[in-house]
């Protein structure tokens, strides 16, 4: 969740002519990212749940490349691009984490 509310307060910055675009692209991948986890633990089945880490994994990777396409405009500076990618490799950690876990357990 803090990965969310970091994206939403980096994308306060960004121009206002990109609030239907860059700007929404960015928050709705960071949103996805709990929100399949979620569904997916709200899931019957473990291999339910590990599709929607998938999912969630794809978001998380879609996310890196919106914020480094973000940086190459202008929006953000290095060093902001370099704390939220290190915020976005421990989600990472995190849901591969997860998914070697419940792999185990299948």
């Amino acid at each position: 969740m803090e990965l969310v509310v970091e994206c939403y307060q980096i994308t306060k910055i960004f121009p206002k002519n990109e609030a239907y675009g860059l700007t929404s692209q960015l928050q709705r991948a960071s949103v996805s990212v709990p929100a399949n986890i979620a569904e997916g633990r709200g899931r019957q089945y473990t291999k339910e749940f590990l599709q929607h880490l998938s999912i969630a994994y794809g978001s998380l990777a879609e996310l890196e490349t919106l914020l480094q396409i973000a940086q190459h405009l202008n929006y953000l500076d290095a060093n902001l691009l370099e704390q939220i990618l290190g915020r976005t490799a421990e989600v990472g950690r995190m849901l591969n984490g997860l998914r070697k876990s419940l792999r185990k357990h299948n």
